[in-house]
């Protein structure tokens, strides 16, 4: 577990970019990519606004763009819940089918940020990459079922009682890690389901709680979120653009979201790498899972049981 012990360093930063170190390169990518994106494919002050509710106010808009910022500080110091967190906020200033693709673009920048930032690289493709395979593979069959059918209620209901089954274990274990008890099928299916649900659902808690369980290292722990969510948000980007689901507009907006997460990336990876113990770290994971699993509730008891 790292905390308090890796200062930031812009000089040293400076000095590894300049040397196309892997680490520095790729935070940088996925810095300029949104930075360009939200530069160069500006469609003009005229339709700045095409995106957005007619009756979205300035101080509902301001209260995204704050809470979006809160959700990338959550992302950088535990490595999930910013899509959890966001998606429903934009429906409140822009419809839910443009919702789900816009926000496409500020978890990939961030996921391939963090990836850069816990030095994350071709060591776990190489020892995970069935995980990575079935979480693509996940993905592409969650849009498919997305586009054809609407994702059932039960399922989501289902989701929200596992996540709460696990919180209650962990808090009643006093955060146990489970020891030798990783297996490479279990994860695999585990990265299958995840990439199903995000692809369907929008929904991705199932593979931060199952790593949580036996991951306790936090670079590993959030590098391999990212390395996973990255492939995911990667694919689904470049299948939206492929299909025309994603306009030029759509990117520029997402890009355009993106920088505004930066500021509470860098505060969150920030706490993380110097505030943030490991008894801290997992009473912030526990604490997301469940505020995702009461948000499922809320949405999913009504319309199940009422």
């Amino acid at each position: 577990m790292m905390s308090g012990e890796s200062a930031i360093r812009p000089d040293e930063f400076v000095q590894n970019l300049r040397r196309f170190r892997y680490r520095e390169l790729l935070m940088a990518i996925a810095t300029l990519a949104v930075v360009t994106g939200a530069i160069g494919l500006f469609p003009g002050t005229a339709s700045v606004a095409d995106g957005v509710k007619a009756n979205a106010t300035t101080t509902d808009l301001l209260l995204f763009l704050a809470m979006i910022v809160l959700a990338a500080m959550v992302k950088g110091m535990v490595g999930f819940g910013f899509a959890l967190i966001a998606t429903p906020l934009a429906a409140t200033v822009m419809n839910v089918e443009l919702a789900v693709i816009v926000l496409a673009v500020p978890p990939w920048m961030i996921n391939v940020f963090q990836i850069g930032e816990t030095d994350t690289g071709l060591d776990f493709v190489r020892r995970e990459w069935s995980l990575l395979a079935l979480a693509l593979v996940g993905s592409v069959a969650g849009v498919v079922f997305f586009s054809a059918f609407q994702t059932s209620a039960l399922i989501t209901f289902l989701i929200g009682v596992v996540l709460f089954g696990y919180v209650l274990f962990q808090v009643g274990q006093s955060f146990v890690a489970v020891k030798g008890a990783h297996h490479p099928f279990a994860l695999g299916v585990v990265g299958l389901l995840e990439g199903f649900l995000l692809g369907a659902a929008n929904l991705g808690p199932l593979l931060p709680a199952y790593l949580h369980t036996f991951e306790r290292d936090t670079e590993r722990y959030i590098g391999g979120l990212s390395m996973v969510l990255g492939l995911v948000f990667t694919a689904r980007i470049v299948q939206m653009l492929a299909t025309g689901v994603m306009t030029a507009y759509h990117l520029w907006l997402g890009s355009t979201i993106a920088v505004v997460t930066l500021v509470g990336l860098f505060a969150g990876t920030y706490l993380r790498r110097i505030e943030i113990d490991e008894r801290r770290f997992n009473w912030l994971v526990v604490a997301v899972l469940l505020a995702v699993s009461l948000k499922i509730f809320s949405k999913t008891v009504p319309a199940l049981f009422l």
